[in-house]
């Protein structure tokens, strides 16, 4: 037997949330962007897509719920796509929520976590296909404790310096904050930062103010890295591909002075940890600014 497989040049990867409850209702809430990868894991999310349209959106709508359905799943799920040109094919069904579900829950108001809570309780889902709409746009990206410049390599430390953004539309939802210690045994991520608004271009701009406010010292992270993806001409007109990153690598080197406002928060945080160090029982040992950011060249 010879299987035969269209190639498919620079695809999109875009999937589809759904959601299937124990009384044979399924229902689709929308598409993700999921193009931007790395290692082909996502590094950052958006919906709605800007490649996909009502009529698309209803015909992969209705393909995942055909999946599902078939399957006889019954749960919060997420069915996969790859996507190019306006056709799509079936890539695999994730049997869970995943890390990006939040951009879902921002644009349809519809708490995610719940509801897959009351399917496995019994309950039958609330909403019907038509009455659920997509308001607004939401992106994400994942914050890692990685070196984007070395092959987005694992990083650990002990995090020193932690300021989460704040804001209208601004969501952050971390596993860690100042003292936390990170490790090389589990997955790098530190948080996932959304940013929602009435646009694509709103979000953007959104979501580029809170990476700059964004400050994690103590341990290398990708903040400053991914300011610069979402603030690439290429990502802001929408033309992104699963191979993204390696088409623009040399745009989203590091930029001069990137690293100079973290530097600016380390120091201003000295007197305070000095005083903390001092205070301890663990001895006089003062704590430098150069303790604070690890190495300097890690801040970014």
């Amino acid at each position: 037997t010879v299987y035969v497989e269209k190639y498919v040049l620079n695809p999109r990867h875009i999937e589809i949330q759904v959601i299937a409850d124990q009384h044979g209702q399924t229902v689709y809430l929308g598409e993700r962007e999921c193009s931007i990868q790395r290692r082909h894991q996502k590094i950052m999310e958006e919906t709605p897509s800007p490649v996909v349209t009502p009529e698309i959106r209803e015909r992969m709508g209705t393909a995942a719920v055909r999946a599902v359905e078939a399957a006889g799943y019954v749960n919060a799920g997420t069915v996969e796509f790859i996507f190019s040109e306006g056709d799509f094919y079936f890539l695999e069904v994730n049997a869970r929520l995943q890390v990006e579900h939040p951009i879902t829950e921002q644009v349809t108001g519809v708490d995610l976590v719940r509801a897959q809570l009351d399917v496995a309780s019994g309950k039958p889902l609330p909403w019907t296909q038509d009455a659920l709409r997509q308001r607004g746009h939401a992106i994400e990206v994942r914050v890692y404790a990685e070196d984007p410049d070395d092959r987005f390599l694992p990083q650990s430390g002990t995090i020193a310096v932690y300021s989460e953004p704040t804001g209208p539309g601004v969501r952050v939802d971390a596993g860690v904050t100042r003292g936390s210690e990170i490790g090389v045994k589990f997955d790098p991520m530190l948080a996932k930062l959304v940013a929602t608004a009435e646009s694509r271009d709103a979000a953007i701009d959104r979501l580029a103010r809170a990476l700059r406010d964004y400050v994690i010292l103590g341990t290398k992270t990708n903040v400053s890295w991914l300011r610069r993806v979402i603030t690439h001409p290429a990502f802001r007109e929408g033309l992104v591909s699963t191979r993204f990153l390696e088409e623009h690598a040399e745009s989203l080197a590091p930029r001069v002075g990137e690293v100079v406002p973290r530097i600016a928060a380390a120091i201003a945080s000295a007197p305070r940890k000095r005083a903390e160090v001092a205070s301890s029982s663990d001895g006089p040992r003062l704590a430098s600014v150069w303790d604070e950011l690890g190495m300097w060249g890690r801040a970014t």
